[in-house]
C-alpha cells in the first residue's frame, strides 16, 4: 500500500489530550497511521508516494454513525406523518412494506447509503437488519468499516424466530473479513416487543459463544416497558438485566425513556452503551429525550447515530451532532450541557469504543487505522475561531468534506467516489427503488 503524507492542515486527534494540532501532519504506511505532528516538523515529501497539500483543511478521525439500517434508503419520504418509534407507525410505514422485500433491492440500496456516509464523512457504521448478508457485500464493495448485526424480528411466530436464529448464527460464523472492515454481531429488532423472552435468551447464548455483540433498540416507544411491567413490574432494561442480557456487549439505540434505575443497569454493565439518535427521536413525535448526560455522569458510552433515513432523512453525522447538542440544551436547560469537543468524541472516539473498535479507529494515533476525513474550512460559514470543535459542530456540514481514507485507502477524493462512480450508483438505485415500491403496490391491491 502506498506511503502518503497528509500536511500543512489543522488535525483535531480527538486522543485523551484532546490535542490540536495548528499546520500539521499525517504520515500513512501499510494503512495505518504512521506518525504525525506539529507545523515545522514535517517529514521530506519526497518520501513519500502521494502528498497532499491540505492548507485551509480541517483533519480528523472518521465519523462513526453508531445506528442506522442503510437498506431503509428505500423508504426515505415513505414514512411522513408516522412516527417510526411506536409499533403502530413502524408496522404501517415499514414492516409491511418491508414483508415484499427481497435480496435483490438490499445491495443497491445500500451501496448508496455508504456512498452518501463517505461523502459526508463517516468511515464506520453500526447497522442492524435483515439480509444482512447481502448488506456485507454492498458494505465490503464500498470499502467502508461497520459492525453489521443480523436483525432478528419475531412478531409471536416462534418458528420464524428459531430460522432467524439460525441464520444470524450462520451469518456470524461466515461474515468476518480477513481484513477487519466488516465484524458480525446479532440484532434483536426489539427485546419483548417483537422478541420473546425465549428467543431473547437464546441470542444472549449465541453472542456469548462467538464473543459478539447485540445490537437492539431499546426505551424508544410506548410499547416497550409494557409486556415486562406486567408480568415482573420491571422496565425492559430491568428485565433484559435480569435475563443475563447485559453480561455480554450491548449496544442499544434511542434510550428515550430510560428510567434512573435503567440507566444504572447500563452503568454497571460491562460492556454497555447508547446510541443517542437525536434527529429521528424528534421526527418521531416522542416527548421523551435520551439521558444523554445522565448516562455519561454515570460512566456509560453514549454514541451519535442517524437512525434509518426514514426517520432522519439524512446521513450527515456533522449535522447530527449538532442536533444533539441542541436537543441536550433543551433536554436539560440549560446552555451546551454538552461542549463541542465532548460532541466530536461522541461521533468519533465514542463511537468506535460502543462497537468494541476504539483500539482500532476513531482517534489519530500512531498505529491506529488511517480512517481519516479532510473538510475544507475555506467556504462560506467558516471563520477564525478559538475553538475548532464548536466551529465544526454548530457551523460546519457534512458536504464540505473533501477527502476520506479508510485503513489508508482513499475512498473519497476531491469529493467524488473513488470505487464506483455515484452517478452509477444512483443509476442502479433508482431502478431497484421503482422495481420495490411497484412491488409492494401490487401486494397492497391483492390485499
Amino acid at each position: 500500500m502506498a506511503s502518503v503524507l497528509l500536511n500543512n492542515a489543522t488535525i483535531l486527534t480527538v486522543d485523551r489530550a484532546g490535542t490540536v494540532l495548528e499546520g500539521g501532519w499525517i504520515s500513512i504506511a501499510g494503512g495505518r497511521i504512521a506518525a504525525l505532528g506539529p507545523a515545522g516538523s514535517a517529514p521530506a515529501p519526497e518520501d513519500f508516494d502521494t502528498v497532499h497539500d491540505l492548507d485551509g483543511h480541517l483533519i480528523m478521525p472518521g465519523l462513526v454513525n453508531a445506528h442506522t439500517h442503510a437498506a431503509m434508503i428505500l423508504f426515505r419520504g415513505r414514512a411522513e406523518g408516522q412516527s417510526l418509534l411506536t409499533m403502530e407507525g413502524w408496522y404501517n410505514a415499514i414492516r409491511e412494506p418491508e414483508l415484499v422485500m427481497e435480496g435483490s433491492d438490499v445491495g443497491p440500496a445500500v451501496e448508496l447509503s455508504c456512498a452518501e456516509m463517505l461523502l459526508s464523512g463517516t468511515t464506520a457504521f453500526c447497522e442492524q437488519y435483515f439480509f444482512a448478508s447481502e448488506i456485507t457485500a454492498a458494505v465490503a464493495r464500498s470499502g467502508m468499516r461497520a459492525v453489521i448485526a443480523y436483525g432478528i424480528v419475531e412478531l409471536g411466530d416462534e418458528a420464524h424466530g428459531l430460522a432467524e436464529l439460525d441464520k444470524a448464527r450462520a451469518f456470524i460464523g461466515q461474515q468476518r473479513s480477513s481484513d477487519g472492515r466488516i465484524v458480525p454481531w446479532i440484532g434483536p429488532h426489539a427485546p419483548y416487543v417483537d422478541n420473546s423472552e425465549t428467543l431473547l435468551k437464546a441470542e444472549i447464548e449465541l453472542a456469548r459463544a462467538h464473543g459478539c455483540g447485540l445490537h437492539l433498540h431499546m426505551a424508544a416507544g410506548p410499547e416497550d416497558n409494557t409486556q415486562t411491567l406486567e408480568r415482573y413490574g420491571l422496565t425492559a432494561t430491568q428485565a433484559l438485566e435480569q435475563d443475563g442480557f447485559f453480561s455480554v456487549r450491548v449496544h442499544a439505540a434511542h434510550c428515550l425513556d430510560l428510567s434512573p434505575e435503567d440507566i444504572e443497569v447500563f452503568a454497571r454493565a460491562p460492556a454497555a452503551s447508547v446510541a443517542y439518535c437525536a434527529s429521528a427521536g424528534l421526527r418521531s413525535g416522542r416527548a421523551g429525550i435520551c439521558p444523554a448526560i445522565a448516562l455519561r455522569d454515570k460512566g456509560v458510552t453514549v454514541a451519535l447515530g442517524t437512525d434509518n433515513v426514514a426517520a432522519n432523512n439524512a446521513y450527515d453525522m456533522i449535522s447530527e451532532m449538532r442536533v444533539a447538542g441542541l436537543v441536550a440544551s433543551h433536554r436539560e436547560n440549560r446552555a451546551q450541557p454538552i461542549s463541542s469537543a465532548d460532541l466530536v468524541r461522541m461521533a468519533t472516539i465514542e463511537g468506535a469504543r460502543a462497537l468494541g473498535l476504539d483500539g482500532e479507529t476513531g482517534s489519530l494515533e500512531v498505529g491506529k487505522a488511517a480512517d481519516i476525513i479532510a473538510i475544507d474550512l475555506s467556504g462560506a460559514g467558516y471563520s477564525e475561531t478559538p475553538d475548532i470543535e464548536t466551529l465544526l459542530v454548530y457551523s460546519g456540514s457534512g458536504r464540505d468534506v473533501r477527502h476520506v481514507w479508510v485503513a489508508g485507502e482513499q475512498l473519497v477524493a476531491d469529493r467524488k467516489l473513488v470505487r464506483k462512480d455515484l452517478a452509477e450508483i444512483r443509476s442502479a438505485y433508482s431502478t431497484t427503488y421503482e422495481a420495490f415500491w411497484t412491488r409492494v403496490e401490487t401486494a397492497r391491491k391483492v390485499a
